[in-house]
């Protein structure tokens, strides 16, 4: 090869050095039940050598139900933390240095909401905006492709999407304000091929929006980011994150006009894949997961996360999620891998496969191009058809062990797995009395008034991001925002 790092189109990486010079964050996912546990979570694993907070928030928070909604029973702090309210944020970020940790928030419809939230807690403190350094995920076409955590119809989110692009250019300009997800397509059972061009798909969607509304894409351009997963096919892996840099670099230039140098630079996260990870034979799933973070840093990624060895039995435990991390800490500091900047370049076969993927993903984004773009076909249900062709396909292969899976349809015992961590029933309780306190202190009047604004605006067309912050000031909670605009907006239902 005669490229190198750091020149278009940057298949061998982004950076002349990569990780000689520095390491990707190591960025673990946390959420556990109440922004206490959560916080003390975040604070074990800053003390382990964490260089990065990742926030799991509840499916209720997810969807802009507060946790005493009807439809919240029996979710609350189920799969991440539960916020409610300011305070819930205050409590979940007490003691973390947010003026010198980066943060990840996974978090789509109520994103807005959340990072509002996180903005508010940051100026009590007298941390200014522009100090404030993480991504938020912001990636909704995503979750009515693959994951289901959509409120409104995709008009109105892309609007809200959009908005607090927008709102983050003029305020939080170190703030990565779009993460756009691979990821959950791929936990879904998408292909790699599927993975790669319904991302892409979807970028291109969010810029030409964003575009619409007066964003320029050299503005825009530099604060987008990308969240990939890491199957278990290591060659395959690493192959897909050399083409997307590619795929990215001609987007970027070809199609979106992007003239700066930083745009058609990929920078991207990468999880372990969740959906990899066996019940069965739990200790097995170290091993998964030491390959597939393998395949994101030779595939040369700006920060990872894996994930703990018992997550297929609930929430990971604290033992879990620090053996994770140690996993990424031993591949950077003892494997000697870092030292190399494309350690698969020049293979026949990683070469090879990269051409491959990067042609046939390219053949994929041109096929939803034709046919209208992302929206469009998520309106068709053709990417949501696909993904359920390849997950059954693999599935088949699973049940007839034509794939071998490790200790579930092959070398199976009937020695117990690790015991799930329980779920504690009291946690619930206590989150509904402190929401219902929260909202006695509160003055009711100024606070309804503030969300009486946020109809009023959403039923219009300027941004809606600083009246959502001035009803969040006001002690609204994040059901009662998402309740006033779901009545201007409506709920999607497919």
């Amino acid at each position: 090869m005669t490229e190198l790092a750091g020149e278009p189109p940057y298949t061998r990486g982004i950076h002349p050095e990569m990780y000689r010079r520095q390491l990707w964050t190591m960025r673990q996912y946390a959420g556990v039940g109440t922004a206490a546990a959560t916080n003390q979570r975040f604070r074990s694993l800053l003390a382990a050598g964490q260089t990065g907070l990742s926030v799991a928030f509840d499916l209720p928070t997810q969807l802009g139900l507060d946790s005493d909604d009807p439809r919240a029973l029996g979710e609350v702090g189920r799969v991440g933390v539960a916020i409610d309210t300011i305070d819930d944020m205050r409590e979940l970020l007490a003691g973390i240095p947010l003026d010198q940790v980066t943060t990840s928030m996974t978090i789509n419809s109520t994103a807005a909401v959340l990072l509002v939230l996180y903005e508010l807690v940051a100026e009590e403190r007298g941390i200014a905006p522009d100090q404030l350094r993480g991504t938020v995920q912001n990636d909704i076409l995503k979750e009515y492709i693959a994951r289901g955590t959509y409120i409104y119809p995709p008009v109105q989110s892309l609007r809200l999407t959009i908005d607090l692009m927008a709102y983050c250019h003029e305020r939080l300009p170190q703030w990565n304000t779009i993460s756009i997800s691979g990821y959950h397509m791929r936990e879904a059972g998408s292909t790699a091929v599927q993975e790669l061009a319904f991302t892409f798909a979807n970028a291109i969607e969010y810029v030409r929006c964003a575009q619409a509304s007066g964003m320029g894409i050299e503005a825009l351009g530099p604060r987008l980011s990308f969240f990939f997963n890491a199957q278990m096919d290591l060659l395959e892996e690493v192959s897909k994150f050399r083409a997307a840099r590619r795929l990215w670099f001609r987007i970027a230039t070809e199609l979106l006009g992007a003239r700066d140098e930083l745009t058609p630079k990929l920078r991207f996260h990468v999880q372990t894949a969740g959906s990899a990870l066996a019940a069965q034979q739990a200790d097995v799933n170290i091993v998964r997961v030491t390959l597939q973070a393998l395949a994101a840093v030779f595939g040369g990624a700006q920060s990872l996360h894996t994930n703990g060895f018992d997550e297929a039995l609930g929430l990971p435990s604290e033992r879990a999620a620090t053996l994770a991390l140690r996993t990424q800490q031993v591949i950077g500091f003892e494997s000697g891998i870092p030292a190399a900047v494309d350690p698969f370049g020049g293979s026949y076969e990683v070469e090879e496969r990269t051409n491959m993927l990067e042609f046939a993903a390219w053949e994929e984004l041109m096929k939803i191009l034709d046919r209208g773009g992302a929206v469009a076909c998520i309106e068709d249900g053709y990417q949501q058809r696909s993904i359920e062709d390849a997950a059954l396909g693999y599935a088949r292969a699973v049940d007839i062990s034509e794939r071998v899976i490790v200790g579930v349809n092959r070398f199976t015992d009937d020695v117990a797995s690790v015991p799930p961590v329980l779920f504690d029933p009291e946690l619930e309780c206590s989150q509904v009395t402190s929401l219902h306190a929260f909202r006695a202190r509160r003055d009711a009047l100024v606070c309804s008034e503030a969300l009486a604004r946020v109809e009023s605006v959403a039923a219009g067309t300027e941004n809606i991001v600083p009246t959502l912050r001035a009803a969040l000031k006001a002690g609204a909670t994040i059901g009662e925002v998402s309740n006033a605009l779901r009545r201007q907006w409506g709920e999607h239902h497919p």
